[in-house]
Parts: C-alpha cells; structure tokens; sequence
C-alpha cells in the first residue's frame, strides 16, 4: 500500500540511510591503516529492492557493498578519499531530504483529505 501512496521514495529513503551509513564509516576510518573505502550501488540496489517488492526477485539477488576504487590510495592501503566521501555524503544527504520532503508532502495531502479540509 505505502507504494501506491509514496512510489518510490519509501525503497529510496531505506536505501539512503543505509548508503548514508557506509559512507559515515568510510569517513570515520579515513585514518584506519588497511581501511578499504565501501559504497552502495544505489541504482542496481533500488531496482532490486523495487522488483523484490513486486514479487519479482531479482536475478542475482540483492546487491551488496561494493569497494570503491581509490584514485591515490595511501601507503597503509587505506583508501578512504575523504574530499571524495564528503561530497558523496552531502551529495545522498541532499537527495534524502528531497525524498523526504515528498513522502512528508504526500502525508499532508492524505492528513488534510482525511480531516476534510
């Protein structure tokens, strides 16, 4: 029902939180020595989250972590870019509100047809 009502954005809110978290512990560990810098493919992980929701599994099973490829990974092998996870952060925490911001909508609109206004 909550997708008839919010689409896609209650799949993309899970899904950047979760995201939101992985790269949180990227930029806590950018000092970690042999730390390896992790990301979600958000793509690939709505369209399976949107086709298992669908009774449809998809065929390679849900996504997962993916390790992020380091343009200069340091000399202890972390490869946490901080300037790079920075902007991915803000980057998801920008399309998060948006998402938020139109499941928050829709809520109004049903609060305000629910009291007759």
């Amino acid at each position: 029902m909550s997708e008839k009502i919010f689409g896609i954005h209650a799949a993309a809110l899970e899904l950047r939180s979760e995201r939101m978290r992985v790269i949180a512990s990227n930029i806590a560990n950018a000092a970690t020595p042999g730390y390896k810098a992790r990301d979600v493919d958000f793509d690939k992980a709505l369209d399976a989250k949107l086709a298992m929701r669908a009774g449809n599994p998809p065929e390679f099973g849900e996504p997962d972590l993916l390790y992020r490829k380091s343009v200069m990974p340091s000399l202890d092998g972390n490869t946490v870019e901080l300037g790079r996870e920075q902007v991915a952060f803000a980057e998801n925490a920008l399309k998060y509100s948006a998402s938020l911001a139109f499941v928050q909508g829709k809520v109004n609109t049903i609060t305000r047809a629910l009291k007759g206004e």
